[in-house]
């Protein structure tokens, strides 16, 4: 691609975001970086002077979202790659979660990404064509012990993404579900919440620590080719998992759900719905 597309990133100070931010920049294209903390990126602003814009933002203040939106659109005059990316983590028992912390954190990864997509579609429409990635996560398929609220506001996100995908697709715009396996994006340290612990749960977080053991995943800068290669493509899919080893994850899981339907179809068909 000659000309130089114009990028708009949510979350871009950290993990993902910055990653998917240095690949755009280093490919010669424009970046508008949106996050509520921009320092991280000064040493980006410093090198690419002309070709990078932060915006400070929080997803949460559907107005400011509206507002910023506005000013990155008119940085650099249009927006080709928008990356619905911003997002926190909540972990700990469902039992456990607070009212006000399953509200914050379904602000930001559902609410947040809602108000984006419908901040950025008026503008992708009117030009008629744009992309839009919404970045959920491997586990859409299935619920985990202690991360559930994260996977039902990305399992959300992914569903509004499917629609999303069907009413802007007349108007030359595309959406592609970006299912990110686990990478080092600091978003068990840094972005995340955690609940009170209660001790009926030791057991079970033993258990957990154990399985998922110390390893922090590969560093987000080995998914940003995958990104770049995805914007390429004239005719992106749909939804895309980003992660061998996260693929197979997958598969397995939609194997075994397979499995459950099959195993008790004949149940399932005494009910003519």
């Amino acid at each position: 691609m000659t000309t130089a597309r114009v990028w708009f990133i949510t979350g871009a100070s950290r993990g993902l975001g910055r990653a998917f931010t240095e690949a755009a920049l280093a490919a010669g294209d424009r970046v508008v970086a949106a996050a509520r903390d921009l320092a991280p990126l000064a040493d980006l602003a410093e090198k690419y002077q002309q070709d990078l814009v932060r915006l400070p933002l929080d997803v949460t203040d559907r107005a400011a979202v509206q507002e910023q939106t506005a000013r990155a659109v008119a940085a650099f005059g249009r927006l080709d790659v928008v990356v619905n990316n911003a997002g926190v983590m909540l972990y700990g028992m469902l039992e456990e979660a607070t009212e006000e912390q399953v509200r914050a954190h379904l602000d930001v990864n559902l609410f947040g990404a809602i108000w984006v997509s419908q901040a950025v579609v008026p503008y992708l429409r009117a030009q008629g064509s744009g992309h839009i990635l919404q970045v959920t996560s491997m586990g859409t398929g299935g619920g985990f012990a202690a991360v559930g609220l994260y996977a039902a506001g990305k399992s959300a996100l992914d569903s509004i993404g499917a629609s999303l995908a069907m009413e802007v697709e007349p108007f030359g715009v595309k959406v592609t579900i970006v299912q990110m396996g686990g990478y080092d994006t600091g978003l068990f340290t840094t972005g995340t919440t955690a609940t009170d612990a209660m001790p009926e749960y030791a057991p079970l977080r033993a258990r957990l620590a154990e399985m998922w053991g110390d390893e922090a995943g590969p560093d987000p800068s080995t998914a940003a080719p995958v990104i770049m290669e995805l914007v390429d493509m004239p005719e992106p899919p749909p939804r895309l998992i980003v992660g061998g080893a996260s693929y197979d994850i997958v598969q397995q899981m939609d194997a075994e759900r397979t499995r459950t339907y099959r195993a008790w179809e004949s149940l399932s068909r005494k009910a003519p719905g």
